[in-house]
């Protein structure tokens, strides 16, 4: 019988979504072939420290965790980096000894900060570990939304309108701020942290007073506050995997089912109150279903995206319009997310997609090998 796979699940971490992150890391252990892969958990706390996998599985639920080995589990082993890429895959876990089993490959749930920015990927290039997703760029430039939009615009995606201001300048001299917001946005819009998802952060602003309450939360989050247009559309969805030749699944769609719901947002993505319904298919005809791949592919592309990604789109209601809102470098995997959703309407079951996504990651890990470093 050939020996397992080793896959370091990684979820936690210091950022607002670190709850997501611990349920989406759920749903992939529970998803995974445990014939073919190992699954050791890595947990880190919101504080940033690193938990031994017996610290990790206990943060999971048992339909997760007991479906961890045992010796897995229970080992309170160190994770630590050895830096010599000459050696190949340097990730291990350490025993008191010293003695390590290093993990083959590591599949990286983190939600938002510290996660999905670029950091914990750049930590994993400089150890030569293969990883799930994206690389150091496409991960930090699609999570700040200001770069992102700026790089769609310039690969000629469409996209709302935005202003962009750092916290400072608001504390500075908020009302130049609102001018100028009021002069090129104007009311109502929507006032996010630039680095953030899940919806976190998130609000709407009717009016000058509301605004200040906005921007008051999202400063909360980041320094960097990015204010958007309110458009009447639907929010259609586009989950994309592949490397260098990505594929895009079939659409899906939120519905509005209670008006009481005035946008999308992190309670109403993830705590089931029953105003919204994710709908795979979306319900759009098939030339308006092409562009949208179409166009998730582009976006893909333009950030060099790598394993996978979800793209957000808004469909103008007036003239049918699609404009590109988001991508999403490391999308939610709970049992609510659209990115499983859209891939089963597709033929791919999540399984399936978990064993697509490990095998990306060998292949750009070779990719990546074959660049000369040394003169």
């Amino acid at each position: 019988m050939a020996e397992k796979i080793r896959v370091g699940v990684i979820y936690g971490g210091r950022s607002g979504e670190h709850e997501i992150s611990v349920r989406s890391a759920r749903t992939v252990i529970e998803a995974i072939d445990r014939e073919k892969y190992e699954v050791v958990p890595l947990a880190i706390t919101r504080e940033g420290r690193w938990l031994s996998p017996a610290e990790s599985a206990a943060l999971l639920p048992e339909s997760a965790s007991g479906l961890l080995p045992r010796e897995v589990s229970a080992s309170n082993e160190a994770m630590t980096i050895v830096g010599d890429p000459s050696r190949g895959t340097l990730l291990k876990l350490e025993t008191g000894a010293g003695a390590g089993q290093k993990l083959d490959v590591v599949f990286p749930v983190l939600h938002g900060t510290f996660g999905e920015d670029g950091t914990i990927q750049g930590l994993l290039e400089m150890a030569g570990v293969p990883y799930v997703g994206c690389g150091v760029l496409a991960s930090s430039t699609g999570m700040d939304k200001v770069t992102m939009k700026a790089l769609f615009r310039e690969a000629g995606l469409p996209v709302c309108k935005h202003v962009w201001f750092l916290r400072s300048e608001w504390e500075r001299d908020a009302p130049s701020v609102t001018e100028r917001i009021a002069n090129e946005i104007g009311f109502p819009c929507f006032v996010k942290p630039a680095n953030l998802g899940s919806s976190v952060g998130i609000s709407r602003a009717d009016d000058p007073d509301g605004l200040a309450r906005s921007v008051e939360l999202a400063a909360r989050y980041d320094r960097k506050v990015i204010v958007e247009e309110a458009v009447d559309a639907r929010e259609i969805e586009c989950a994309v995997m592949g490397n260098d030749d990505p594929s895009a699944s079939l659409p899906g769609e939120y519905v509005v089912r209670d008006e009481r719901a005035k946008f999308l947002d992190y309670a109403e993505k993830y705590s089931g109150t029953g105003h919204v319904e994710f709908v795979v298919p979306a319900r759009i005809d098939e030339e308006t279903a092409a562009r949208v791949r179409e166009l998730a592919v582009k976006a893909f592309k333009t950030l060099d995206a790598a394993g996978f990604a979800r793209v957000d789109f808004f469909l103008l209601n007036g003239d049918g319009r699609l404009l590109v809102n988001e991508l999403n470098t490391i999308p939610g995997l709970t049992d609510v997310s659209g990115f499983p959703q859209m891939w089963e309407a597709t033929g791919v079951s999540f399984g399936q997609a978990i064993e697509r996504l490990i095998t990306l990651a060998f292949e750009r890990h070779r990719d990546k090998a074959r660049n000369i470093t040394t003169l």
